[in-house]
């Protein structure tokens, strides 16, 4: 299966007002896989911040080390918390805001209360932090959003957290992944992108948004014409000179419009998709997603679709909510599957243990990637904040730039070399490449099973419970089970009359 020539240069862009908040160009994009990637980039960009840092969060915990060596130190000085307070103090011109969701008591207290015991760390110092519960009871704010001096800027699915941090090499055990305290952390996958230009100042304004709907005052952005440059000298660039669109959730709340322009984005995807749709999220319950994914396998010419999963989540309530209601809708597209195209899969360690997918990917052709913080949930959709970037790749380089990250995704799950992966997946095409893989992973890459459905898991799938469309059907679950029937039939309409 040949990469199509130049498919990017006739295809309709789907970055229009509906899908996008913003459309802006970057000089350069990266793609950091794991945290030790990310958390070594925040790190070295963070250190070259002159006048502003602004921070957007679901988590936070001051004493997340950026650079962990094989023991806990604490207080260590590459822990975020100290890293931000000291350059706050060195540097008076510095403004370091961190915006954080005020999380639910339960959450708080599985995260040993960070990051409300925060506020008690950054207290008397110049760094302003604060908790915002500015959305409708029940949902968060899930946006991870990472600015420097509007140069350059992060997004995805990260949080500053001790036990986020790993290496593409998910060992099992890796005496860096530790946390305060001893314990070691389950092996995690994470994703995010790093740009600069005018869309690293476009995530700023978005920052600035952020603050001024939580704290009532405004931020002023940093002062034009500084020329510094926060990039790190020793991280290459995966692309140069594109543009880049940026999508939001924001719920309708006390007088704010509703914001969807994620889920449009979704449905404009998987529309446009012609040979292949990869999907790495933690999450899968949206029937609106499933229903127009089962529209696209039910062609007969329609495109393969891989999605790279959990096993399972890694909390009792989520294995009870999200879990069941994934099982179900996996079910839904293999029924759909008619022609054979769609895989679903797992990642483990090398012994076999759990890799917790919490990445947020999309990869549609070679030709569109998509990297951000929404699930594949109904409450990405209209419930919480979320935000994600994605780029349209317009020419023959760009595209396979887009390939070769999809094959270095693919390929650090089981240890292979991105070029052989790019290889097999020009040959034979997505879908026979990840059975492959599967297949001499010795296990490390499993195909997701169905999940045993009793009374109790079957109610929670069928009304989606601890996963609302919005504010309007959170404490109520019939007006929600209605309204999901109607908008997955809509998505798979959509999907098969675009114009619908």
């Amino acid at each position: 299966m040949a990469r199509d020539p130049d498919p990017g240069a006739t295809a309709p862009s789907i970055l229009t007002d509906q899908t996008t908040w913003r459309r802006a160009r970057a000089e350069r994009v990266a793609f950091l896989v794991d945290s030790a990637a990310y958390f070594a980039a925040a790190l070295a960009a963070i250190r070259k911040a002159r006048r502003s840092i602004l921070l957007l969060g679901w988590s936070f915990d001051p004493r997340t080390r950026l650079q962990p060596g094989p023991h806990e130190v604490a207080g260590a000085a590459d822990e975020i918390g100290n890293v931000l307070k000291s350059l706050a103090e060195r540097r008076g011109d510095l403004d370091v805001r961190v915006l954080v969701w005020k999380s639910a008591l339960p959450i708080s207290a599985s995260q040993h209360f960070f990051p409300h015991r925060s506020k008690a760390w950054f207290r008397g110092s110049p760094v302003r932090f604060r908790l915002d519960a500015s959305v409708p009871y029940g949902a968060c704010h899930h946006q991870k959003v990472l600015v420097i001096d509007d140069l350059v800027a992060f997004v995805g699915g990260a949080d500053f957290a001790p036990d986020r941090w790993d290496t593409p090499a998910h060992l099992d055990e890796d005496p860096r992944r530790i946390m305060p305290g001893g314990a070691r952390p389950p092996a995690r996958h994470e994703v995010m992108m790093m740009l600069d230009g005018e869309a690293a100042r476009t995530l700023g304004e978005l920052a600035r948004r952020r603050w001024l709907h939580s704290a009532g005052h405004a931020v002023a952005p940093p002062p034009e014409g500084l020329v510094h440059d926060p990039w790190p000298s020793w991280l290459p660039p995966d692309l140069e000179r594109v543009d880049v669109g940026f999508a939001r959730t924001l719920p309708a709340w006390r007088g704010g419009s509703e914001v969807i322009e994620i889920e449009k984005l979704h449905l404009a995807s998987i529309r446009a998709a012609r040979r292949s749709i990869y999907l790495e999220n933690q999450y899968f319950t949206s029937p609106s997603i499933g229903e127009a994914l089962a529209a696209r396998l039910a062609e007969p010419d329609g495109p393969e679709v891989v999605l790279i999963s959990t096993e399972h989540s890694p909390s009792y309530f989520d294995r009870l909510t999200m879990d069941r209601t994934r099982a179900d809708l996996l079910r839904r597209l293999w029924a759909a599957d008619l022609h054979d195209r769609f895989r679903a899969y797992f990642p483990r360690t090398p012994a076999e243990r759990t890799i917790i997918v919490h990445s947020k990917v999309a990869i549609i052709d070679d030709r569109i990637v998509r990297i951000g913080s929404a699930n594949l949930n109904n409450r990405s959709g209209g419930f919480d904040t979320e935000c994600d970037a994605v780029i349209e790749a317009r020419g023959p380089e760009e595209q396979a730039a887009v390939a070769r990250f999809r094959a270095r995704l693919l390929g650090h799950f089981v240890g292979e070399a991105p070029a052989e992966v790019e290889m097999m997946t020009a040959r034979r095409g997505l879908a026979a490449t990840v059975d492959t893989l599967a297949r001499a992973s010795r296990g490390r890459l499993s195909p997701l099973a169905p999940v045993p459905m009793g009374p109790l898991a079957s109610l929670i799938a069928d009304y989606h419970l601890g996963d609302p469309l919005d504010a309007s059907d959170s404490w109520r679950p019939l007006l929600r089970r209605k309204r999901l029937e109607a908008e997955a039939a809509r998505a798979a309409k959509a999907i098969s009359s675009p114009e619908a």
